[in-house]
């Protein structure tokens, strides 16, 4: 049986009935992609007011990586309910935070010891890994980078790159953030038409040996940027996306970010990885650095991590951890008890092996299906990403690369008014990302894509 039934247009008259309210009562400032009202979501559908049903490659954001109201994790928190609803962690403990932190530790790459901090958000969590990095090196300089997105709080905004819409109107923002390029080779100057690729790209340890080596190149313009407006003596943390998020799900080559962890290491500079997007799963392993060769000192993450219930974590070497004074990183809600509960339930089910495979395949399938659509379709520019965090890039034109975000916008709409809710990425809003539970059958993602391919048909 199809997933997708549309019994309205989309948006049907319940869900504009409530868009009309929602125009009166709430602030113009969350913006909104798809006009539906959603009424219940299971696993990779949401039905809305109208009784239409959706196939959902948005997952929140990333976040229902395990599907919408995944049974164990519905059941987890039901049973946490009945039990208590909140203590504060930092008034009257309670087991679920430490075993969370006991799970995550087990699972960060790299030699440890290691320990965890439990928050809210992934913007918590990337403002609290700086604070650690920043206590433990004594030093204030923080090195983020184009296309990066790191969330919209005040620390968060300084890293993220992107002024409209995130930035604009709202600095000034916490000093002592430089930015350096990210290695995106497909715009990265006189690489021709192609969509570049780094030979070194398959290990860390291994450059490519060619005379032009896109990731020296990389390499070098950040260390430029610590060696001459900063100071390396001057650097606490490096702060990067192992697959960018809201910067158009562009991979850093593995190789690029081993020459990061070299300089790092002798330079004394706390690496971390922004994981909230790519982390459980998203990217075919349950750390998309899993994948690259290179541990990080500390990961940031949020997102999968409860599945749909607000929990992020900062995990990492157990020293950099400890270098705050006590109560010098908390929050009322930071780690609940209900998040934590949430928390459990989906590590249990990444520790079935049968969930990244599955993820995998999705991933291989996606590949497949853009690839076909690259060589059919001319405004697509370029297809990337890693395992099933993929994602399209449109243009007016492949020569000139030029960004044709007014293509993006239509397909979106033509996708949700099919039955398929899809977003946009990319510092010009020209990328179309895919990001479906990682639950999804074969069946039903493929079922999503057609309506994406008519969509791309459409567009003429």
């Amino acid at each position: 049986m199809a997933s997708i039934h549309l019994q309205t247009a989309v948006p049907g008259p319940k869900s504009r009935a409530i868009f009309a309210a929602r125009a009166k009562a709430v602030s113009n400032g969350p913006f909104h992609i798809t006009p539906v009202v959603a009424a219940e979501a299971s696993g990779s559908v949401i039905t809305d007011v109208d009784g239409n049903r959706l196939l959902d490659f948005a997952a929140g954001i990333g976040v229902a990586n395990l599907g919408h109201c995944e049974p164990s994790v519905v059941a987890a928190v039901r049973a946490q309910t009945e039990k208590f609803l909140h203590t504060s962690i930092n008034v009257v403990a309670y087991e679920g935070y430490v075993r969370v932190a006991e799970r995550l530790n087990a699972r960060m790459p790299g030699p440890g010891p290691h320990k965890t901090y439990l928050a809210n958000s992934g913007a918590e969590a990337v403002e609290n890994a700086v604070k650690f990095a920043r206590a433990y090196t004594g030093r204030q300089a923080v090195i983020a980078f184009t296309n990066g997105y790191h969330g919209r709080t005040y620390m968060a905004l300084a890293l993220t790159a992107k002024a409209h819409p995130y930035k604009s109107g709202f600095a000034p923002f916490p000093a002592e953030v430089y930015r350096a390029p990210f290695p995106d080779f497909y715009r990265w100057p006189g690489t021709g038409e192609a969509a570049a690729e780094c030979p070194g790209d398959r290990a860390a340890a291994a450059p490519c040996g060619l005379a032009r080596c896109l990731c020296r190149e990389a390499f070098e313009a950040f260390a430029e940027v610590a060696r001459v407006e900063i100071g390396e003596q001057n650097v606490a943390a490096v702060v990067i996306e192992p697959v960018t998020g809201e910067g158009g799900f562009i991979p850093a080559p593995p190789s690029y970010l081993g020459m990061l962890r070299r300089w790092c290491d002798e330079h004394g500079v706390v690496l971390i990885f922004d994981e909230v997007q790519t982390g459980f799963g998203r990217t075919g392993t349950l750390f998309a650095c899993e994948q690259t060769g290179v541990a990080p000192d500390l990961l940031a993450l949020a997102k999968g991590l409860g599945n749909g219930l607000p929990i992020s974590a900062v995990t990492g070497r157990a020293e950099i951890l400890d270098a705050v004074g006590t109560g010098g990183v908390g929050g009322t809600y930071c780690g609940n008890p209900l998040a934590c509960a949430a928390a459990l339930a989906v590590m249990d089910r990444f520790d079935d092996p049968a969930t990244l495979a599955h993820a995998r395949t999705l991933g291989d399938e996606l590949r497949r299906r853009l690839a076909d659509w690259y060589g059919r379709f001319p405004r697509i520019g370029q297809v990337r990403g890693l395992g099933p965090m993929r994602a399209l890039e449109l243009v007016v034109d492949r020569r000139t690369k030029e960004p044709d975000k007014p293509a993006a916008q239509a397909l979106l709409k033509y996708c949700y008014e099919h039955g398929v809710v899809v977003l946009s990425c990319g510092t010009y809003g020209n990328a179309l990302r895919f990001l479906p539970p990682l639950t999804t059958s074969v069946e039903q993602l493929h079922e999503g894509l057609d309506v994406v391919e008519a969509g791309l048909v459409s567009l003429g």
